[in-house]
């Protein structure tokens, strides 16, 4: 089992991703509200709440019971030449027994997308659950229409399975999605969107 510490983290070149602290919250209050339009559309509605200190506290509580349970590893990306808060990215839904999966998330501030920093953090986290973790499996899902996000996803090594009719609420409405897995020991082909 993972114990929480303040101390975990994962090291890439430019990066570091480490679970979130309380002392993140103006950082990550600003990037989100800086780039309200740019993730709106990919995101689940926000909450009324969402960008108050008292939501953010209990995400970061979340966060220290999820690391320490395993069933979920929530980080920040700090770029490291400048200490700042870039974005995030949450392997979640961690599950054990027969199946050894997990759900990635991630998103960007738009001032930090297309820089191939996500691209090094899903490399770092797909390395850490199949390595440290020990899973098998990684999935994630995105709209059909968000061609960066699959682009990435399969340049990153996730292949394409199909699509999930209303799988998630994003900005209000059920949306389908399209589903894309990396498995540790993966020999299946590519598709066109990346």
């Amino acid at each position: 089992m993972l114990s929480f510490r303040r101390k975990f983290r994962i090291e890439t070149e430019r990066l570091t991703l480490r679970p979130p602290l309380h002392s993140d919250f103006n950082a990550w209050c600003a990037v989100r509200q800086e780039s309200r339009n740019y993730l709106t559309p990919w995101e689940p509605s926000w909450s009324e709440d969402h960008l108050s200190r008292k939501a953010f506290t209990n995400r970061v509580y979340w966060a220290q019971r999820s690391v320490t349970g395993e069933t979920a590893i929530p980080l920040f990306l700090i770029r490291r030449a400048d200490n700042a808060l870039i974005g995030a990215i949450t392997l979640d839904n961690i599950r054990r027994g027969p199946a050894q999966a997990g759900t990635l998330g991630y998103w960007t501030g738009q001032r930090y997308a297309r820089q191939g920093y996500m691209a090094e953090a899903i490399t770092a986290v797909t390395h850490h659950a199949f390595e440290r973790l020990g899973l098998s499996r990684m999935e994630a899902a995105c709209l059909p229409e968000n061609t960066a996000s699959r682009g990435l996803l399969e340049r990153s090594g996730f292949k394409y399975e199909g699509v999930a009719q209303s799988y998630l609420q994003i900005n209000g409405r059920w949306r389908t999605h399209v589903l894309y897995s990396c498995l540790r020991l993966d020999r299946r082909g590519r598709t066109d969107a990346g």
